[in-house]
């Protein structure tokens, strides 16, 4: 099944109502139900839902080439690269043209090395980053080799650009918004995230969260033993 995550919504809490709503439906207590790839709860877009059987199927849709657009503030750091957090610091932006934006995203495309970021789902010690980060404890991440395939700048309105991103599993955009304003010899944080496609699923494939109780009743859905 593919849903267009809502804002502010965690994946975890997409995935806790499909599986209330089928076990609902079902008569069962318990169903496998599993996401196909995190996104953060400011960011929304397509994400691919597997329930019984085709949970063994979540590694596949995994590793499927990304697609998103992304909204960067210059000039302007988070502790998380995007809203989650405050401001934390400001840069010079005044130097900043349209012809150096789209020279510097040429470097992005093709094998990059990522830090991600501290508050992230990313496990330390056998621990959440973000668990950690939040405790106010010090997170050394390792850098990750990535392949972004494309990046095109959509809009340039000076200090804030919109990007289109086509990417390999585990980019964070959060991280290449980080990266992006530091080559810049600025800063920059996203303020908006949406995931447009996973593989061949576009967003318009997509079925709102809040539609799905409705569209779960008119499905016939046979149990079988897994």
């Amino acid at each position: 099944m593919y849903f267009d995550k809502p804002l502010k919504w965690t994946s975890f809490a997409v995935v806790n109502k499909i599986r209330y709503h089928i076990c609902r439906k079902l008569g069962v207590k318990k169903i496998k139900v599993g996401h196909a790839g995190t996104l953060d709860p400011l960011a929304t877009g397509v994400m691919i839902i597997c329930t019984g059987k085709a949970t063994k199927r979540i590694e596949e849709f995994q590793y499927h080439t990304k697609e998103y657009i992304a909204t960067l503030q210059l000039g302007a750091t988070t502790p998380s690269f995007d809203l989650e957090k405050e401001i934390d610091a400001t840069y010079p932006t005044e130097h900043i043209t349209r012809e150096l934006v789209e020279e510097t995203l040429k470097g992005f495309v093709g094998s990059i090395e990522q830090i991600p970021p501290v508050f992230s789902a990313c496990k330390v010690d056998g621990k959440r980053a973000y668990e950690l980060a939040r405790n106010g404890e010090e997170v050394e991440l390792k850098a990750k080799t990535l392949v972004i395939d494309e990046i095109e700048l959509l809009d340039c309105r000076l200090p804030e650009i919109k990007i289109r991103v086509v990417c390999s599993k585990g980019t964070y955009i959060r991280a290449l918004a980080r990266d992006i304003g530091q080559a810049l010899n600025s800063g920059a944080h996203l303020t908006g995230l949406v995931r447009t496609r996973v593989g061949d699923v576009k967003l318009e494939d997509c079925l709102q969260v809040d539609d799905f109780t409705e569209w779960l009743e008119k499905q016939d859905i046979e149990v079988t033993n897994e």
